[in-house]
This record gives structure tokens, sequence and C-alpha cells, in this order.
């Protein structure tokens, strides 16, 4: 069978193409053989189901592992107690039936539990599920896992509440009692912080009854060299004649190994990118431009990660002020997991910690929401009308002309914004920018931000157009000194991108400034400044 690479649901190591999780799968087996009791809490797409179901082969040796998912139950299934303690039993009875383990041994605890099922209506509940699992336990022919996908379905309800206080009191008396060698929950909710998920009037159940869990410190991130050996997989049956080591490298440096993006990115080049212009076959399109390319059809297209981004923005409003004040004002929050912003931005993986300062988790999340925040703007911005308007001078010859685009700018600018005080242009001149440039290369180009430090005073855009980068840097005016260092440090970066030209931005608020564009020689480089 032909192997393909996986966005959609469960991934095979027979049909998919996957990173090694033999290291990963040893991590959570030593939690497994301490006895503890922890959940697996990432965000959408992160392969949670896809470690849950390679962890069941992994332990079967040694433990009998019973694997259920809660997204299968309806929410009429959480009405009571009663009808919960029926539908669990018969969902474990199905799946413990399948294990090669069972025997005679397990014959009155399985009867047990059948009990349940048939007296559903006769108000058989939690305490005796509990004791037929107990029983269970203590008949077992090896030690018993239990696993629990998508268990956050039900975390706003009272009887998943109790249900969970029931496995911690199984917990707190496993050196008396025979109960579960360890049990594993997974979700995007942190069940040991149920206030994201109940309402505000049910505030007295903030408690959870989940504090007995582990932490689970185990990274389901990609590496580079996670990446490097899923692409060696795929070169060895398809021979490209990539440079693995190039791509997997482009491919972490959008994603920084988030494994739906990464996913995403390759099969895009496998079976979309190859055949379209300037990438007739897979050579060309296993590169850095096919890369990009790649990242660019992400940026457009609609999928369930970026439905769920837009979705938790509008629930979250906290969330949404915060990356908006990051990404547009400059912003910079120091990592406070206590904070309720943060807190959930890391739960939902929108957000992480970098060098003690919150930063979006990677450059797609952040062009993504740069372009969510913007098309919320475009029919009221002056800017974007401009950036229409202008559009068509600004390609010529198939590339991009970034001097007229600085020069037009400037224009622009001085003629709408420049009776705006200090504060305006510090909070919106990115964002100004941004959307005049966004029009232009809309559909045929890309860009993204690389912020060098957390606050307005400097930040990159740089723009790929057909295979061709511009760095643009955006600063604010500190005086002539500054400026030099500026233009130093800009030429040094230009190094990086293998390029001889870049742009400077400068946001001028001296009412004596001299505004325009001109162009200066610094390093051996080429810097194109504008300001504004």
């Amino acid at each position: 069978m032909t192997k393909s690479f996986n966005v959609n649901g469960l991934c095979y190591p027979t049909r998919h193409y996957m990173v090694n999780l033999q290291e990963r799968l040893a991590q959570v087996k030593q939690l497994v053989d301490n006895g503890d009791y922890f959940i697996i809490n990432r965000a959408r797409q992160y392969g949670k189901t896809t470690l849950l179901r390679a962890l069941r082969q992994y332990l079967q040796k040694e433990y009998m592992v019973v694997s259920l998912d809660f997204q299968k139950l309806s929410s009429s299934d959480f009405e009571d107690e009663y009808r919960f303690a029926s539908i669990f039993a018969d969902a474990f009875l199905e799946d413990i039936l399948t294990l090669e383990e069972v025997n005679d041994q397990l014959s009155d605890g399985i009867e047990g539990l059948k009990s349940i099922v048939r007296n559903a209506a006769k108000s058989v509940g939690l305490t005796e599920l509990f004791r037929g699992l107990r029983k269970l336990c203590s008949v077992s022919p090896k030690p018993l896992v239990l696993m629990i996908d998508e268990v956050d379905s039900a975390t706003n309800n009272q009887v998943f509440l109790d249900f969970l206080a029931q496995l911690r009191a199984f917990y707190l008396e496993r050196e008396d009692k025979p109960t579960f060698q360890s049990v594993i929950l997974a979700g995007v909710y942190d069940v040991k912080n149920l206030k994201h998920k109940i309402r505000p009037e049910d505030g007295h159940r903030y408690n959870s009854p989940w504090n007995i869990a582990a932490d689970f410190n185990v990274d389901m991130s990609f590496s580079v060299s996670d990446i490097e050996s899923m692409l060696l997989e795929y070169e060895q049956d398809v021979k490209t004649g990539m440079d693995i080591q190039s791509v997997a490298s482009a491919v972490y440096d959008y994603t920084s190994g988030y494994p739906y993006l990464v996913s995403r990115i390759c099969k895009l080049l496998a079976e979309q990118i190859v055949g379209t212009e300037g990438f007739e076959n897979l050579a060309s399109v296993w590169t850095k431009e096919g890369v990009v390319e790649a990242v660019k059809e992400i940026l457009k297209e609609s999928n369930t990660l970026f439905d769920d981004m837009r979705k938790k923005l509008f629930d979250y409003p906290e969330l949404r002020n915060m990356l908006y004040a990051i990404l547009f004002n400059g912003n910079s929050f120091p990592f406070n997991p206590d904070n309720y912003a943060i807190d959930i931005g890391v739960m939902f993986g929108f957000v992480k910690e970098k060098n003690g300062i919150v930063a979006v988790t990677n450059r797609i999340f952040e062009t993504r929401l740069y372009n969510l925040f913007m098309s919320e703007e475009i029919m009221n911005s002056a800017s974007y009308q401009a950036g229409v308007l202008d559009k068509n001078q600004f390609i010529q010859a198939g590339e991009l002309n970034m001097d007229l685009i600085m020069r037009k700018f400037t224009e622009h600018f001085t003629e709408v914004y420049a009776d705006c005080d200090a504060r305006f242009v510090e909070e919106n001149g990115r964002r100004i920018f941004l959307l005049y440039l966004k029009p232009i290369i809309n559909g045929t180009g890309n860009y993204y931000i690389e912020a060098r430090t957390r606050d307005m005073r400097r930040t990159d855009v740089i723009v790929d157009y057909r295979g061709k980068q511009y760095v643009i840097e955006m600063k604010l005016w500190r005086g002539n000194e500054y400026n030099k260092r500026g233009e130093k440090q800009l030429a040094g970066y230009l190094d990086n991108y293998k390029l001889s030209k870049g742009y400077l931005l400068s946001f001028n608020f001296n009412k004596n400034k001299e505004v325009g564009v001109k162009t200066i020689i610094c390093d051996g480089k080429t810097i194109v400044e504008a300001v504004v």
C-alpha cells in the first residue's frame, strides 16, 4: 500500500508517513509504570489520539489497556449517574472483550458490568459501577490501564465531576485496594482547571476532583530531527532528490513543530503543489520555495484548526485582546500561567513562553491572526483601499517593486495620518502598513512578521513574492544615532537572508521631521529608507 501524509484523524504507521513515537511512548510508559493518573492536555490536532492508539499497543505486553472515547457519548448520556453508569459499563465491556487476555479469570468482573447494563433503569449508579470496576481490577491477569480520549467533551457536567471523584478515590486507595494501575485522560481542556468550561453561574463547581494528576511533560511537538525522519521515509519511497535537512528546517521555521501544520505542509507539497506553475515536478516542490508556496496555501484555506481558532477568540475576548495587543501594539506580556488569558492561550496552543515573554506559537498562527484581525477592519480602512487603488503599478515584469511601494506608502501615510499624535502612530503604525501591503501581494505573495524585540521599536516584515524575498524593518524613530545603529543592524540581518537590499520604515513623531524616501549604502548593503 502506498503511504501518504495524513491530517485527518488517526495516523497509522503502515499507511502514513509519521514521526517516530518510540521515545515519547517510553516517557509515557514511565508514568504508567509509576502508577500515575494524568491527563494528556494538548491543543487541537496535536496528535493526542494517535499517541493513545500507539500507547495501547506499546503497553499491551505488560498491561491490559481499555481505551474509551467520550466523544462517542451524547449529552443525554450524562443526564444522571444511572444512565451514565450503564453507558460507561457497556463501552468498557465492548472494549475489554476485544483483548486477547480476556479469560475465565475475568468472568465474574465482566458479569458484574453486564448486570449494570441490564439494570440501567433500576437506579444502579456510580457506586455500583466502580464496585464492578474494582472487581475487574482484582481478577485481571495483568494490571489494568484505563484511557479515555476526548474527555473534555463532558467537563461541564456534574455527573462527569462525580465520575472523576470516584477515580480520585480509586487513586487514593491504591495501596490498600485493587484499582487501575493508571488512568490516562486526553483532551484540550485541562480537567484540573475546569473554570474554563464551566458556566459562570456554576462557579461553585470550580474545585476539580482531579487534583491527584501527575504532570505530563512529554513534548508532543515535532523537532527538526522528527521532521527529518518523516521526510527520510518519504524520500526513500519517492526519491525526489530533496535536501532533507534544508526542507525540514524550513517546515519547522513556519510551524515550530505544530504536528497538524507540519503534516499539512507535507501533504500539500506531495499532492497539490506539484504540477502548479513553477513547481512542475517533485524535485522543484520539495525545496524552501515549495514550503513557502505551501504556507501560502495554508494561510488561504479554511480548515477545522483555523475555524476553531476564530471561535475561541470570540468565546474568550481576554485572549483576543492580548493577541491583538502583542501583534499590533507591540505590547510585551511577562509569561505568567496564573493570568487567565495566558493560561487559556497556552491551553489552546495559540501562545507559548519565549524568554519569559508571551509569544504566538508559530509563524503560521501569527500571520493567520494578523489576517483575521485585519479582515475585520478592511471595509473601513483608508490604507487598505489605497493599496487596492495603487496595486497594479507595483507589479512589473512579474516582480514586486518594493521601492515604489515604500514611496507610495509614505505619500499615503503623510496625507492621511500626518496630524495624528504619537500614541496613535505607535499603536497603529504596523497595522496601517500591513493593511496597505495586503491587497498588493494578496493571492500571489505572502508575508510574516519577525519581531526581534517584543515591542514596536523593531519589527520586520518578511515578504515572499514569486520566490523572491523582501525585508522591511519597521521601527520608531529614536534619533539619528539610533537610526544609524538600525541601518547597520538591518544590513547584518540581510546577510541571514542572503539579500543585498533591504527597507527601513521609520515612524517619526518629531514635528520637524524630514518625510520622504532615500537610498543609502551601509556595510555593502543597499537600504531604502522611508520616514513618515
